[in-house]
């Protein structure tokens, strides 16, 4: 299974530099989950960017994974991930979620480097 953060779902429909990292992640829908919480930042992210149709269409066609709702489980784990690595709270929510169902995390965002379980790759300056 797999999980790809909000920056590597943003830098996916952006077409960024480095699409085709996720590119095979993310139409690979059979294994791939979506936690609830990057449904909330890349909704936020493109309403801000582009508009609400669009952020709609991003949704949908992240929902086309099998969505992972936030619980007391992952909750709690999230708590004590971000405690100890010093994580934001969605990131601690992600990697807690990749944690409980033994998924590759795929991203770009820095804080996740040279974490157990995570497939990095730094973020390509635009050309």
């Amino acid at each position: 299974m797999n999980i790809v953060d909000s920056s590597g779902w943003l830098e996916y429909f952006a077409d960024g530099t480095n699409v085709d990292f996720f590119v095979p992640v993310i139409e690979d829908k059979d294994g791939l989950m979506v936690p609830v919480i990057t449904l909330y930042e890349v909704f936020k992210r493109v309403l801000q960017q582009r508009n609400e149709e669009e952020a709609l269409q991003a949704v949908s066609i992240m929902q086309e994974g099998q969505v992972v709702d936030l619980n007391t489980e992952i909750s709690l784990n999230a708590a004590k991930i971000s405690y100890d690595l010093k994580l934001p709270m969605a990131d601690s929510i992600i990697l807690a979620t990749s944690n409980l169902y033994h998924a590759t995390l795929w991203t770009q965002d820095g804080d996740f480097k040279n974490i157990q379980g995570v497939k990095y790759i730094e973020k390509k300056p635009i050309s």
